[in-house]
This record gives structure tokens, sequence and C-alpha cells, in this order.
């Protein structure tokens, strides 16, 4: 039981990084690499509509997976299929419209 708890405080990190890259993309595509730019960098539209597509798919996914796993729910497993597809059809569609 102390290690499923410890396992949900190491991953609110993680989860605090998606919802800042939900929020704020331009910056958390930027963060560690603004250095290499001598003027601020424009970034195109459909790459910040990805980055807060990814964000989404994974804030939405991750506590699914995380629970699956860690209390071995197993018909919960099941997203581990419908995740990637729901990534691909959104990348698709990001990157088709205009």
């Amino acid at each position: 039981m102390a290690e499923k708890i410890l396992f949900f405080i190491l991953m609110l990190p993680i989860y605090g990084l998606v919802i800042w890259s939900y929020f704020y993309p331009e910056e958390s595509i930027l963060f560690g690499k603004r250095w290499m730019y001598k003027e601020e960098p424009e970034l195109s539209n459909e790459v910040i509509r990805y980055t807060k597509f990814a964000s989404m798919v994974v804030m939405i996914g991750l506590p699914i997976v995380v629970i699956s796993f860690v209390f071995d729910i197993y018909f919960l497993r099941l997203t581990l299929v419908l995740i990637p597809l729901a990534v691909i059809y959104g990348a698709l569609k990001i990157f088709t419209d205009k």
C-alpha cells in the first residue's frame, strides 16, 4: 500500500508539468531552448494546437492508465489501445485543418 501512495505522490509533479504545458504551450516548448535564439522564435499554430492536444490526452489518459495498473483493473487496460488511436486521430485533425 505504501508503494501505491508513493507512486501517486511522485506522479503529481508530472501531472503538474502537463497542466503547465496545456496552459502555456509556447513556454513549455521553448523551455531550456531560448538560449539558442537571438530573437524570440515564432511558433506556428499547428505546433501550439498539437502541444495542447497532447497535453490534454496525457491529462486524461495518464490517470486512467496508472489507476488500471496500480489497482489491477483489467478493463481499463483497453485504454492502452484507445489512447494511441486518439492521438493519431487528433494529430491528423490538427495537421489537416487550416
